[in-house]
This record gives C-alpha cells, structure tokens and sequence, in this order.
C-alpha cells in the first residue's frame, strides 16, 4: 500500500534554523512548505531548495496574523489536503542591551516588549495548533515541534532577558498542555532547544552551526510511532525544564 508524502510546514523557514530545518526535512522526501513573514524573501528561499531537486514551496504567513494562520489552514486543506509536520520556529529576541552591555532588567522591561515577545513566540503557535492539529487528526498522524530555548529552562533561571525568557517558559507549558490533550493519539508534541546557534539571531560568535542546531528538530519532526511526546530536548536527550 502506497504511503502518501508527509507534509511539514516550517514557520519563519526563509532563513537561519528554520531554512536549514527545512533543507533537512525535504532531504528525508517529505514535502515542505517554507512559511515567512515576506511573501519574496520566502519565495527566494524556497526556490534556492527547489533548485536543489527538493520538495520545497513557499507560502505567505505571518505567525502573529489570525488572517494568514486561516489562508495557510485553508491552503493546506485544498491542496496537499494534510499536514503531517508542524515546526513552530519563527521567534522573536526583543530584549535589548544597555550601556553596560547587560541585558535590561525585568524592572525597566516595557510591558509592550513582554507582550510581543509572549504573541510571537508562544500564542502563535498556539493559534497555529487551533488551526491545524485538525488536519493531522484527520489521518491519524502530527509531529508538533516548538522550538525553544534552555534560557526558557526554570530549573536554571536567572535575571535578565524577560521578553525571551518568559515566551520561551510558555512555548514549553504550551508543549505540555498540546501533549496532554492529545495523549493516545498518534499526534507528538515536543520542545527543542538547538543551543547557541549562528544564526541572525545567535549572531557569528555562536558556538553551533545551523545544521547542528536542526538536528534534535528533524529527530522529533520524523519520531516513529513509539517515540516520546511532551518532552524538551537537545541533542536527541531529555534535558529539564
């Protein structure tokens, strides 16, 4: 019997750990649809993998936009009719430096700043599940991967960097809740934390490349039947949270 191709969606894909995320998860033959924010820089992204004999296309999404998670849901259900694949990557770090190089504190921190940072990187996804663990459920099968970060690990929480910090801590509830919710299916939902990595985010001086840091997303987005779900994870280990 003929297994049809998994379909991902890989959010803010266009460039850095989502970009290479999505190289990878074409590579493996699942089919991928690049998401970012600018309709051209996607389309240039996907078209660098395409070039490249890959099952890549590109799609206009602003994970922050009810208008645009509604457009990919109903694009998705009209055309490849699944989504197997969900990398909830686009995130943002607003927290700026002050003049002593430190990250400001939490008791200067704007609260327009916290608000943003919660809106991208954890209601987003949220709203982004809503919209297409539907789908999934529809054939019985989801790998959901939010991509997180140690600095949103409580065990080893320290001051500065609020906005990130505390978006991160709820993406990882948020894995707990979606897993729980779904437990006895055969729908995953896991965090990763890709470490320090160089990205436009992480900056040159990071310590891993892009491909070591897709690495634990790629394992989780294609985990077997019996893997783990509802579980943070870095370098294909359980780490605390």
């Amino acid at each position: 019997m003929h297994t049809p191709q998994r379909v991902a969606l890989v959010t803010g894909g266009n460039r850095g750990l989502g970009f290479e995320t999505a190289r990878q998860l074409a590579a493996r033959e699942v089919s991928v649809v690049l998401a970012s924010r600018e309709r051209a820089a996607g389309e240039r992204a996907a078209r660098r993998l395409a070039d490249q004999g890959l099952p890549v296309s590109s799609v206009l999404l602003d994970v922050t936009s009810e208008a645009h998670i509604g457009a990919v849901a109903e694009q998705l259900d009209t055309g490849p009719g699944r989504l197997d694949i969900l990398i909830n990557n686009a995130g943002i770090m607003l927290d700026s430096s002050g003049p002593d190089g430190k990250q400001a504190s939490v008791f200067v921190t704007p609260l327009s700043m916290m608000r943003e940072s919660l809106e991208t990187n954890a209601l987003a996804p949220l709203r982004l599940c809503q919209a297409l663990v539907p789908l999934m459920r529809r054939h019985g099968y989801g790998r959901i991967v939010n991509v997180a970060s140690e600095m949103g690990q409580l065990s080893t929480m320290r001051g500065q960097y609020p906005g990130y910090k505390v978006s991160k801590t709820a993406l990882n509830a948020l894995t707990r809740i979606l897993a729980d919710e779904l437990n006895g299916t055969n729908l995953k939902v896991n965090s990763a934390c890709p470490g320090w990595v160089r990205t436009d985010m992480g900056g040159p001086k990071a310590e891993r490349s892009p491909e070591q840091g897709a690495d634990t997303i790629v394992w989780l987005a294609t985990l077997p039947d019996d893997g783990p779900s509802g579980g943070f994870f870095r370098d294909r280990q359980a780490i605390p949270w």
